[in-house]
């Protein structure tokens, strides 16, 4: 999207299944893991720009080796900066002693990353601090190979303050109230418990406290410890999990909310947020990898075997929608065709704004990023001018001159490349007016193609959430060109309520479609909608979460998406543009028959998965008439 938001995490996790002799003789190389861990994050990378993780466990080291590895950075470019810290000593051991590089078992006991399992990260910052301290993977570390834990994930709980509270129950003192420590600790806190229960057993039956260890990592029930763990979670992600012995896992929140795709072979098993990285990374075709199912759990234990296994009750599948418009790589053959799909769906309506004036209408897209929904919006836009040209070739008929042909054939889509992000805004300046004139300078035009007063621009964006960059920024350095009627084409619908499952959409005065309801409410003098729905925010503070409703709804409701759209657009025309504006969206109706398969939609209608998300917007609605500006979760 044309405005900057932070979004989405990515994990990446590799359990390789032969001895590393294997990797060895047939890829020439003791470090496939480490170089598959560091593909995967690569193509990924468009899921987290503030940090990076990587973190590996070598299996069946002796004691007093080091077995769990990790590195993690937040520079400019963290997955460089990581690998080239654990290169580093790779490089070394070449150097010095080029025979040490093919011994596997040296490299096992003296080199860090030269193990069989392999956890990646990637950040995104959506709140919180971005220090090295708050970056994946995190370790719960203990002296039992069985206790240990290796965390990461995709995931925003809305109930944190309850999780937190369950921890104090349980008589832990945690020192953080994060969902990332707070998840950490409960896993950690039931694999304590089976770890005793196991312990206990073994300690009947006669085994001494080192066999013991061994019974444990072998019987250990990671299926028994993700349910038990996962009971009270309310949220959406994606989370991963390495036992220091070797055991792993990956799990999906039971609506689907945060994505998961695995692959496995007889040489590895692989699981990441999203399906083309693994393609890539391992030259496979679509349908060889699979998608976790919600409230499933990927289960890897230490002697190789893996399955899908249910760890809570399925809900009825709500995938998030923002993930196929925008977050996700396109480079998948399905998000490909569905954003396609949007940018033609869009072609009724964009041409009724123009007034099916093809003939004196430019067309064109910010950012980079809307180029295939705007692929897909021009070759709609080529077959209703197909159309026309038959319909007027069929009303001349037989008659019909070569000059006569030529004229009709002329009438085509006129694409332009009319706008280009020149830079990544940085600057010291703190003054409003002269950051205000640097960001309205932050693309870059190209002149002379419209015809000044005469011909229509209209541009496609991902999404409008607040308005700002378009207002301050691309209306007025379109709006330079000259052109007659400027139309804001969006390829997602109205963003009108607050995320709280990973995406940095939490405040609802942030969203222009939000300040245009409550400016349609003063102007029809309906002011006292906004006082009965701060009472009814009010009065469900304490209820039960699952008696929660979203109350914030009645803010839209007596107004259709046009009057918004239209009030949007006053909103975002400043005084001294010269154009007309108008801002389109996409329908409801249209984004679930382009994407059908992720039907989470809750920022556009308020239809959240889980009950969370209910006590989210009705918080941050109270928060926005209070005038706290303050996380509402």
């Amino acid at each position: 999207m044309s405005e900057l938001i932070k979004h989405e995490c990515g994990i990446a996790l590799i359990r390789l299944l032969k001895p590393l002799e294997f990797y060895q003789a047939k890829y020439g190389t003791s470090f496939y893991g480490l170089k598959k861990i560091h593909l995967l994050m690569q193509k990924q990378h468009n899921r987290g720009q503030d940090g990076a993780g990587v973190a590996s466990i070598k299996m069946d080291v002796p004691p007093g080796k080091k077995y769990i590895n990790r590195v993690r950075s937040n520079a400019e470019s963290p997955i460089k900066d990581i690998f080239k810290v654990i290169n580093k000593r790779i490089s070394e051991v070449n150097l010095n002693n080029p025979k040490l590089i093919h011994d596997t078992h040296w490299l096992k006991e003296n080199v860090d990353f030269s193990g069989e399992l392999f956890l990646g990260h990637l950040r995104y910052g959506t709140f919180g601090k971005n220090e090295k301290s708050n970056l994946h993977p995190v370790i719960r570390a203990n002296n039992w190979k069985t206790r240990n834990l290796v965390l990461a994930g995709n995931f925003n709980m809305t109930n944190v303050g309850e999780l937190f509270n369950k921890l104090v129950e349980y008589g832990q003192y945690p020192v953080e109230t994060s969902d990332t420590i707070t998840i950490l600790e409960k896993i950690g806190h039931f694999i304590d418990e089976e770890n005793e229960a196991l312990y206990q057993e073994f300690k009947k039956k006669g085994f001494s406290k080192t066999e013991s260890t061994e019974e444990i990592a072998k019987n250990l029930d990671v299926l028994n410890i993700l349910t038990n763990s996962a009971q009270n979670w309310d949220g959406g992600y994606a989370i991963a999990g390495m036992i220091g012995h070797g055991d792993a896992f990956v799990m999906r929140d039971p609506a689907g909310i945060r994505p998961a795709y695995y692959y496995k072979n007889d040489e590895v098993i692989v699981a990441t947020s999203e399906k083309p990285a693994i393609q890539t990374a391992f030259n496979v075709q679509s349908e060889e990898v699979k998608e976790l199912k919600p409230g499933f759990a990927l289960i890897i234990k230490k002697n190789g075997e893996s399955g899908e296994y249910e760890y809570k009750k399925p809900e009825s599948k709500k995938s998030c929608s923002f993930e196929r418009i925008y977050f996700s790589r396109g480079t998948d053959r399905d998000i490909y065709l569905e954003r396609k799909k949007l940018g033609k769906l869009l072609a009724p309506t964009i041409l009724k704004a123009i007034n099916y004036d093809l003939e004196n209408t430019v067309f064109s897209y910010i950012p980079n990023t809307a180029s295939v929904a705007f692929r897909g919006l021009a070759e709609e836009l080529d077959r209703f001018c197909d159309s026309v040209k038959k319909d007027k070739i069929l009303e001349i008929g037989r008659n019909i001159s070569k000059e006569k042909l030529d004229t009709i054939f002329l009438l085509h889509p006129r694409i332009e490349k009319i706008a280009v992000k020149d830079i990544k805004l940085r600057t010291f300046i703190t003054q409003d007016t002269q950051r205000d004139d640097l960001v309205r300078h932050v693309y870059d035009v190209t002149y002379g193609i419209l015809k000044s007063g005469t011909d229509n621009l209209v541009v496609l964006d991902d999404s409008i959430v607040r308005g700002t960059t378009l207002k301050r920024s691309i209306i007025r350095i379109l709006d330079r060109l000259g052109p007659k009627k400027i139309v804001i084409a969006s390829s997602a619908p109205q963003i009108r309520y607050p995320d709280c499952y990973g995406i940095d959409m939490a405040k609802l005065n942030d969203f222009i479609a939000f300040r245009a309801a409550i400016e349609l409410l003063k102007e029809t003098n309906q002011q006292d909608v906004i006082n009965r729905v701060y009472k009814q925010c009010k009065s469900q503070v304490n209820f039960p979460i699952e008696k929660i409703v979203n109350s914030v709804k009645d803010i839209y409701k007596p107004f259709s998406s046009q009057q918004i759209s239209e009030k949007i657009s006053s909103l975002l025309t400043e005084k001294d543009i010269k154009s007309g504006v108008t801002i389109i969206y996409q329908t409801i109706e249209d984004l679930h028959d382009a994407i059908p398969g992720h039907t989470g939609d809750w920022y556009f209608t308020g239809n959240y998965p889980t009950p969370g998300g209910n006590r989210v917007v009705n918080q941050s609605f109270i928060n926005y008439i209070e005038g706290k500006n303050v996380r509402a979760y």
